[in-house]
């Protein structure tokens, strides 16, 4: 049942339904065995090789196992639960394997070589050229020129680190459902606003206790407690769990599997003829090489460095007026941060949280979207869906013409990976028949009891435009190859779309039309915003040092080569030498690294976010000039160069022919509020 095309309405949809997990490891045998198949036909077919029969052939292969590997990767990672991280186990090297395959197919690779140097340019539209040219270039990275001896080894290589890639992600999971901070006392709770006592009621009840509180070991708990309970052993325990993820030396710590991973990388780096890890992965991205991405980081890193020690001697000098007789810790820190952020600018967080309504900012990102690109929401209640809280929009365009599909699943449950994510289920293309995108987005906020309302932070808020505009990329997306769709485009571009969307929440018309207090249905009181505004790079220093602690690791854990590297040592020694203030850690300590450690993904590539940020920096001024984030011009140019475009162009040109210029990376420092040399 899984292996059928999907069927339904809007070109089909994901049939949620007929999902059995059992049959999974069954389903993929199948599935692998006829997109080997159509590979092969590919390989061995015997007309000259062309365009239209080698590469717009594979783009079309395999479409049951893509299908397939969607309603997978949404179990593994939003239904991670009973038969599913076993399933996980057997089907990812099985996957692995198969890519290796396509890529080590010798009359396979001869036919995209024979194209790529054959083909006179003015027979292939630029699109084409860039498909043509990634192709091959995709092949002979991941081993198409390799002798058969060098080519076992890699897909060897390659299998086991898929299988230390799943256990090392279903390691975190375990160390996130398992670990709970309890609270018995309700004296102990002093501080915390009602809506954090409330949830922490909740997920206590749902574990088996209702004369108790808990702390789950997410960091949506773990923000909110760590910024507002006055108990401080508390804090203390809830930070030690949270940044202990993966680092118990347990059944679930990862220590070990990171040490074979970097060495399995490093080893495979070497095989396919570059230096490092860290030289393979950058190659094909913006940055190009290694040095310039740690350039990035480095012309930023003692800026926010030096201002994260103004924030610790502000919070020092707070704590000692208040005669609380400690030195600031990492435990400490946002919650004297929310402290000085009161006293500077009067602003507290906690003033503005009811004013800030889920479902009212999931209209606010509809009226955005709609307001720029003429995007319109339609509410469908006749779909399959993986689980209750999930909800299916239909998306229009400005013609009332079906554009694609949105699914949304918003909170947090036992199963579900911690963060927020999109994910494609369908890419859009025009090959033969249109077929319209199907994304969804992801969080993990705590739900509210029935018939209360769900309020989030302003970080979380922040949050949820940024993953909004990951899925307006795929949404907006108007490609010929599937290959080239929406987000499949360079990972240190990939983040510009979205955190561009996050400038859209702080304008003044989304606030005033959605910023609803829960209770009164009055708007954000103007002084409220004014403050908002004001302090809007406060606590800059401790946001970007935490994030560059774990781009700064990544990188140089990725430039170590075949060094032999213990996790915790490195991370020690590394973050000492970068002079990280002992007040802050990594956003994401190495036992606790997903990102890079379970998958290729964003491995030496964290930077990433940086890189995309001095992107968006430079175009969101784009639109200040112009008069406003609102202005229809820019949009239709960001549309047009950006979101529309997927990989058919070279980022780079993409984002000169929207800004007209290359980066100006001064606009990033600018945006944080550091200093500009």
């Amino acid at each position: 049942m899984m292996l059928r095309p999907w069927g339904g309405p809007y070109g089909g949809v994901p049939p949620w339904n007929l999902v059995r997990p059992e049959e999974f490891p069954a389903a993929f045998e199948t599935a692998i065995e006829q997109a080997d198949r159509e590979i092969v036909a590919i390989a061995e077919q015997t007309q000259p090789a062309s365009f239209a029969n080698t590469l717009v052939a594979l783009e079309s292969a395999g479409r049951t196992l893509e299908r397939l590997e969607v309603l997978l990767g949404v179990h593994t990672s939003n239904l991670n639960l009973g038969p599913i991280p076993d399933v996980e186990r057997i089907v990812s090297p099985k996957l692995a394997a198969f890519r290796d395959r396509i890529t080590q197919n010798e009359k396979l690779f001869a036919r995209i070589a024979d194209v790529y140097e054959n083909s006179p340019p003015d027979d292939l539209s630029p699109a084409e050229q860039r498909l043509l040219k990634d192709r091959y270039q995709s092949f002979v990275r991941r081993g198409a020129k390799l002798d058969s001896g060098d080519k076992a080894r890699l897909s060897q290589i390659n299998q086991r680190l898929a299988q230390l890639y799943t256990d090392f992600g279903q390691n975190l999971l375990a160390d996130e459902q398992d670990h709970v901070t309890w609270i018995e006392d309700a004296s102990e709770l002093s501080g915390l606003p009602q809506s954090v006592i409330g949830a922490m009621a909740r997920a206590a009840a749902k574990r088996g206790r209702e004369d108790a509180w808990a702390v789950t070991n997410t960091r949506s708990a773990m923000d909110p407690f760590l910024t507002y309970a006055d108990h401080r052993p508390h804090r203390e325990r809830v930070w030690r769990t949270y940044y202990s993820r993966g680092d118990n030396a347990d059944e679930h710590d990862n220590n070990g599997l990171i040490s074979e991973i970097l060495k399995l990388r490093a080893v495979r780096a070497k095989l396919l003829g570059y230096p490092t890890h860290a030289h393979w992965r950058l190659e094909p991205q913006m940055a190009k090489t290694p040095q310039a991405a740690l350039d990035l980081l480095m012309k930023v890193w003692p800026k926010a460095v030096a201002r994260a020690r103004e924030e610790v001697a502000d919070m020092q000098a707070l704590a000692d007026a208040e005669g609380a007789d400690l030195t600031i810790e990492p435990w400490d820190y946002r919650y004297f941060a929310e402290k000085v952020r009161v006293q500077k600018y009067d602003l507290d967080f906690n003033e503005v949280k009811p004013y800030l309504q889920f479902e009212k900012l999931r209209e606010a990102m509809f009226w955005v979207s709609g307001q720029l690109f003429g995007l319109q929401f339609r509410p469908l209640g006749d779909l399959p869906v993986f689980h209750p809280d999930v909800r299916v929009w239909e998306v229009l365009d400005r013609q009332d013409q079906h554009l694609g599909l949105w699914y949304l699943d918003p909170f947090a449950r036992e199963g579900k990976r911690s963060g927020a994510w999109m994910t494609s289920y369908r890419s859009q293309e025009n090959l033969g028949a249109p077929i319209s995108p199907i994304v969804s987005n992801n969080s993990n906020f705590v739900s509210a009891s029935e018939g209360e309302t769900v309020l989030i932070s302003w970080d979380d808020a922040e949050t949820l435009f940024h993953e909004f505009g990951h899925a307006l990329h795929g949404l907006c997306s108007q490609v010929t190859y599937p290959s080239q769709s929406g987000t499949s485009v360079a990972r240190d571009y990939v983040e510009f779309p979205s955190q561009i969307f996050e400038h859209w929440l702080s304008t003044p018309e989304v606030l005033n039309r959605f910023a609803i207090h829960y209770q009164t249905e009055q708007p954000l009181p103007a002084p409220l915003l004014a403050k908002i505004k004001r302090a809007a790079t406060f606590n800059e220093g401790f946001a970007t040092v935490e994030y560059l602690a774990s781009a700064l690791v990544d990188m140089k854990l990725h430039l170590a080569g075949e060094a032999e590297i213990d996790p915790d040592s490195f991370e020690r020694q590394t973050l000492s030498e970068l002079g990280l203030p002992r007040e802050i850690v990594m956003r994401h300590r190495t036992p606790q690294f997903a990102h890079i450690f379970s998958g290729d993904g964003y491995s030496a590539g964290y930077y990433s976010y940086l890189w995309a940020d001095a992107l968006t920096a430079d175009a969101a001024e784009v639109f200040t000039a112009a008069g406003g984030f609102y202005d229809t011009s820019t949009a239709k140019r960001l549309y047009d160069e950006v979101l529309s475009v997927g990989d058919t162009v070279d980022p780079a040109e993409g984002f000169r022919a929207f800004r007209g210029r290359d980066v100006d990376t001064d606009a990033l420092l600018r945006k944080r509020g550091f200093p500009v040399d």
